[in-house]
Formats: structure tokens, sequence, C-alpha cells
């Protein structure tokens, strides 16, 4: 209480010099107000006629780590909703599946792959629902989702906690701005503990948090929570907890119950000026004025309302979805902004009006029955059946045959839909992140980030190769930025990647049921890299001559880390760095001056530049983190042309590279393991076989929970063998991290590798 008392005087006092950041609610539409600064405009029913349809519409997304419950919550939402008539379970006995989980491998495996959206009502709030994947390997379809949403669950589940996807997935919410409320789920697991799943909020994402509700029991005996605001307490009835029965707080809370609200209080003063004031006037708000405050944090991602169930039980989701629709923002109460590509894309405030002009993004694609389905997020203005759009990257016009709103795989066509909203076009030809507009205004949506990918595969189809195999690949790479296939310029083999092995081998077996085609893959290959240490010159002239014009180009430089500052260049040159510090770009810089090459060659030493950093020296991987500085050279007034200086940069960058110290990188997993306490040191041992750094070990009940830093390159098969020491009961997932130098002796096996296929294959030419 006193933390909470100190900082509230201390905003009190330095309030002249703040920034307000309250965003009002609904209801008070029409009010200026700021969200960290800068002004958001609420509509109100006198300057626009869709303000009432705007102020109940919700975007949300539901996010976690995988099997955290997401599937199994949305197939509860959707049947209080009256959406569907029967509940499903991901893996259930009536082989029907839960709704979102449309596609067959989906219900096979029990999780999901692709995300799938819906739209709902609940109470007079009309809901935009994405279901997104848990598994890292489909982080993609998470970052499209939250790109396009205004407000998000994010599931915990109340023994786990905060695990290693549930942090991705809050720094993609925090990427995108994404208002978001928690729901700490399976609350009827043995060990569940919602308190130290908030403290986990607070300490592993940072988040200021607080728990909303109490749960009256837990585990074998959780029937129901108590809303610490209103004081009441629900339990549901029914045989699918479809009713909700509201009753006084049982008296063996009322204790529990005061000071939880009492926290409540105290950690909503740290993030609001109206709270903070009543805490050092030692006055109690009213129900209204909580209500109030938690809405303008939480929508200012200043703070996360904790809501407690279990939607296996059907407990706790009829509260949780009045306060999805209390606290998280409409669509006119979240600022979205364009690139002006006529004016330098300057940013542009786009208004949440229907009557002005559309502007929308193409987030996902999908192979429909009846062809390409393209969702679309409507940002400004309206989409409507007939008219005309225009691609802002490609600058085609399309006119729209068919607007749908999307349930899982089923669809209801519909004439139009007004700003906010999310929908389905079909006939639109387009790529992931494309922007619509109707030709009025030309802005483009900022993009989505794509992860790189870190494995690879050679595929090659069985028996004769079919039109459907490259149809297949085409269309994936569609649907899916972080998919990529490519072929080898030497072996000729083609080449997929993705972000894990599942992630491909999902699409394999897409491959042999969607387009009966059986194929076989190679070895799982490692997106290895090759990266320079240390300054080299180079001095480089080439010439060829064989009658008539020849080849003449001289190119003088040097070949360096581009994590080093660079003299005299700009400050945004001085070095190429990943969000975690590490060297991840390439950089050409051009110090040419006087002329001695001439300004029209200089695109061609860059393209030169570009084509050696394809195919590194020591192990054929792509280079990274490299700069080459290009300060003179000579040009021949007849002999010197575009290839003769691409070529001489090419072979000038391979130059340096062997007198660079170059050394190869891999790809380094976040690696997070979860199984019984008791085979802690079997698992803990055999992180360490596999070259793997221990960051963070700690016990849970009955559990231990092991976070890891592990090379990609000995992660393969680790599944089985943590099956064998844990007997069966262990899981893990990971995600990429960051690339770093392999240690010697592994760099000494590659290069031997690389040098003994390209002997093998020069034999076979």
């Amino acid at each position: 209480m006193l933390r909470s008392a100190w900082s509230a005087l201390a905003r009190s006092v330095t309030a002249g010099a703040r920034v307000a950041a309250a965003v009002e609610p609904a209801p008070l539409a029409g009010i200026k107000s700021t969200i960290f600064g800068t002004p958001v405009r609420h509509l109100s029913s006198e300057t626009d006629p869709d303000a009432h349809r705007l102020a109940h519409l919700r975007n949300i997304g539901i996010s976690a780590h995988i099997d955290s419950g997401k599937t199994t919550l949305t197939e509860r939402i959707l049947y209080y909703t009256g959406r569907i008539k029967d509940i499903h379970e991901v893996r259930g006995k009536d082989n029907v599946g839960a709704k979102m989980d449309s596609m067959e491998l989906e219900r096979e495996k029990g999780i999901t792959i692709q995300s799938a959206a819906t739209y709902t009502t609940w109470k007079d709030y009309n809901v935009n629902i994405i279901d997104t994947p848990g598994h890292i390997d489909f982080t993609i379809e998470v970052e499209r989702a939250l790109r396009v949403l205004d407000g998000a669950i994010l599931v915990l589940c109340a023994v786990s906690g905060v695990q290693s996807q549930t942090i991705t997935v809050d720094r993609q919410m925090k990427r995108y701005s994404v208002p978001r409320i928690a729901f700490v789920n399976k609350m009827d697991r043995a060990g569940a503990n919602p308190w130290r799943v908030v403290d986990q909020i607070r300490t592993k994402l940072r988040q200021p948090a607080a728990a909303v509700q109490v749960p009256i029991g837990a585990e074998d005996s959780f029937r129901g929570v108590v809303d610490l605001i209103r004081n009441q307490a629900y339990y549901n009835d029914g045989a699918k907890g479809e009713t909700v029965r509201v009753e006084p707080i049982p008296a063996d809370l009322q204790e529990f119950v005061t000071e939880k609200r009492q926290e409540l209080i105290e950690h909503l003063a740290d993030v609001d000026e109206e709270i903070a004031d009543l805490f050092l006037a030692e006055e109690q708000p009213t129900n209204d004025q909580l209500i109030a405050a938690v809405r303008r944090a939480t929508v200012a991602r200043k703070f996360v309302p904790v809501f407690i169930g279990s939607a296996y039980k059907n407990t706790g989701v009829q509260p949780m979805l009045d306060g999805m629709a209390d606290y998280l923002p409409a669509p006119s109460e979240v600022e979205n902004v364009a690139l002006d590509t006529k004016n330098k894309d300057a940013r542009v405030t786009l208004s949440s009006s229907s009557s002005a002009p559309f502007v929308g993004l193409a987030f996902k694609l999908e192979e429909g029955r009846f062809g390409q389905l393209t969702y679309v997020r409507v940002y400004q203005g309206t989409l409507a059946k007939g008219m005309t759009i225009f691609n802002t990257r490609t600058g085609k016009k399309v006119k729209v045959p068919r607007v749908v709103r999307m349930h899982s795989n089923e669809m209801e066509d519909v004439e139009g839909v007004g700003a906010g909203e999310i929908c389905a076009l079909f006939g639109v030809e387009c790529s992931s992140g494309d922007s619509f507009t109707d030709g009025t205004t030309m802005v483009a949506m900022t993009s989505i980030h794509v992860p790189e990918p870190v494995v690879s595969l050679s595929l090659k189809p069985k028996g004769k190769d079919t039109a459907n195999f490259s149809k297949a690949l085409n269309r994936f790479q569609r649907e899916d930025p972080t998919f990529r296939v490519a072929v080898d310029a030497e072996s000729k083999e083609t080449i997929i990647s993705g972000m894990g092995e599942l992630h491909l081998e999902i699409y394999v077996e897409r491959l042999r049921r969607e387009y009966n085609v059986d194929c076989v893959t190679g070895k799982p290959q490692v997106a290895f890299r090759e990266t320079v240490t240390v300054k080299a010159p180079f001095y480089y002239t080439h010439k060829k001559q064989s009658g008539g014009s020849g080849q003449f180009a001289r190119v003088i430089g040097f070949v360096e880390p581009s994590s080093e500052p660079l003299a005299g260049a700009e400050e945004d040159m001085a070095a190429a760095k990943s969000e975690d510090g590490l060297v991840k770009e390439n950089q050409f810089v051009n110090q040419v001056v006087g002329g001695s090459i001439p300004t029209n060659f200089i695109p061609a030493c860059e393209k030169g530049f570009v084509e050696a950093c394809q195919k590194g020296p020591l192990t054929g991987n792509p280079i990274m983190g490299a700069r080459l500085v290009l300060q003179d050279g000579l040009a021949h007034s007849v002999d010197s042309n575009e290839l003769a200086f691409r070529t001489a940069t090419l072979m000038a960058f391979r130059e340096a590279m062997a007198k660079a110290n170059a050394i190869v990188l891999e790809p380094i997993m976040s690696v997070n393991v979860t199984a019984p306490a008791k085979f802690q040191g079997p698992v803990m041992a055999g992180i360490n076989k596999r070259k793997g750094t221990i960051t963070d070990s700690e016990v849970q009940d009955e559990y231990v929970v092991i976070d890891a830093l592990v090379p990609l390159n000995n992660m393969f098969g680790y599944s089985s063998d943590l099956r064998a020491v844990t007997q069966g009961m262990g899981e893990f997932t990971m995600e990429y991290l960051r690339h770093e130098p392999v240690l010697p002796n592994v760099q000494a096996e590659l290069i031997k590798a690389y040098q003994e296929q390209r002997k093998l294959e020069q034999q076979q030419k």
C-alpha cells in the first residue's frame, strides 16, 4: 500500500509535466482524449451515424502458449453467444472436433495450424474473433491476426503460467500495440494457482496486472468466480454451463475478496489518475469509477485485468465475455496509421467513419472452394459487393464479386461491411499484406512482421513431376510468408524452408492429402550463415578480351562487419543490427568520388555484392552482417560495362572474404522444457549433451520448467529423447532467438562436408 501511495503522490506532484493517457469508454463518445499523447477521435451519434455500431463492435484475437486452451475457450464463446448449437472438444470422442479447427490435420493432431475467424454477438455487442495457433512454427498466423485486431485475450494455464510462447505472444502484442485482458484457464487442474500466474504476468511479462476476479474453490472443487468490482459471485448451471447464477459472496471468502479488491485498487492507482486521487484521499471508488478506470488503463496498454475460469468445465467464460465488452477498445478508440504513397510515405491517421474513402488490408489468404479467399480488415470507409478497389502495391484495380463473413470454414454472404469490420473476398488476386483503397486516396498500411525461416528440407515428388507439385508450392507460398521455396543452382533440388520441423512436416502432408502428391524429403538442413569478423581490403581488376570490345573494371575498397561503426557515414548506416543487437543485414556503401567509377556502374557493383552474399565460400550458405565499402576504381571508355563491374565486385568480395577471417553462424533456439520434477536430472543432462546452455530452472508443484539456449542443429530428434527419459510426460517448445558462431570443430566439419559435396557434384557433371 505504501508503494502505491508514494507512486501516486509522485504522479500528482509531476502532473504538469505528464502527458495524459486516458481513453474514455464508448458511452462517453464524442470527447477528445489521448493515447500516449496522440489525440484519438471518438465518434458520437451527432457526428457519424454509425457511432453506435462502432461503439458496440469488438475485434479480438485469442492467443497463448500451445495447449493453454485457446480453441476450447473459443468453442465455449461460440456456444454461449449462440453461434454454434453444441460443444465439441479439440480431441473429443465424437470425432467431430472443435469448430475453429476445421482442417482435418488440426483435428487429428489436436493443435491449431491456421488461424480461423468468426463473427458472433454477445448481448448488444458484435464480435469478430480470430483463434490463433499456439505452436511457434505457425507464428506468422499470430503476427497477421494481431496486426489487424483492436484487442486480445491472452490465455494462460493456471498450472504452467507464463511459458515461452506466452512471452513471444506478449512481444507480438506489444509490436502492434494491442491492448489485452488475461484469462487464467484450467482452474480445475491439480496444482492450479492463479495468484502465481498474476505475479508472473507482472515479473516475466513486465505488465502491470491485477485480478478482477477471485475463484470460488480450486482444482476439483472449483465452481465459480467472484467479481471484485461488482462484489457478486457467479456460478455456471446447466449441463454445459449455459446459465449464469448470480449470488452474494460466500461468507468464508468475504475477507479474502476485500483484500484482493484493495490490491486491485492499489495497482490501478499506479496507472490511473482518478483512482490515485481517491486512494490518496482515502476514499473508496464506486463500481462505475473502477470499471471506467480499468477500461482507461487497459485501452492505454498500462494495465492487464486478469479473469479466472475453466473453459473445459464451462465455468467463468460468460463473465470474461462481459470483461471483453467492458474493457477492450472499440475500433474508433484505436489509432490506425497508413502511409501516403504519393507523399514520401508520410503518416496519415485513418478515420473510423464508414463514409470516408475506403482503406483495407489483406492480411491472410486461403485457397477456398471457389478460388482464393482473401481476408480483409476494413480500416476506413465501406467495402461493398460490386465496387472497384485498387491494390496500392501493384496499381491494379479489381471489381469485388463477393463479400462474405467467415465462421471458421463456413461463410455468410453480405452486401457490404463498414469501417472496423473483418470480412473475406473472393476473386481478388493479391499477396498477404497488400493494401486496398477505392482509388480516391493512395495510402498503404504498414507491413506485417515476417520472421526468417530457420529449417530447410530438400523435396522431390515420387515418380513423375506433376503440375500439382508446383501449383501446391506456389499456393503455400502465397498463403504463408514464412514458407519459402527455392531451387538449388548446383544440385537442382527443390528446397523448402520454414519455421521448424513441424511446419515443414505439415506442408508435406498437405501436399499428399490436398494435391495427391507423395514426396521424398531429404535430411533437415539448418539455416547456417557466414559472416566476416575483421576488416579486409580489396584491389581487384577484371579484364576479359575475346575480340572486339572486351570487359574491363577495377574496384578498390574494403570489407568489414556491418556491426562496426563506419567513419563518415550517416547515422542510420552506422550498424546493421537486429532487435537483439546481433548482426543481421548486409550493407553496400559507395564512397567513390571524382568519377573514377561512373555513377551509372555503381548499381551494377551493388548487384555483384548482393549476388556474392547469396553463397559463402566456407559452406555455401548465405552471408549476413557484411559491409562492402567501395572507395575507388577505374573504368575504360570502351570496354567497361555493367557486367564487367558486377563481375569485378563479386570476385573482389570473394577475394576479401578469404582475408576477412570468415566464420560460420548457426541459429540458436530458445527452448522451454516442462517435465515432472523427478526427471529434472535426466532432462538437464539431455540438454547439456546437446551443447545447450540452461538459463533458468523453476520447480512448480510437481513439475520443473527449464529454459535453455540450444543450437538448432542439435535439436533434431529431441522430442523422442525427451519422451524416453520422462516416460512420455515431458514436452517442449522452441523458437528462433539469434545466430551465433559455431564451435571451431563444428565449423571444420561443415567446411569438409561442403567441399566433399562440391567434389561429388563436379564428378557427376
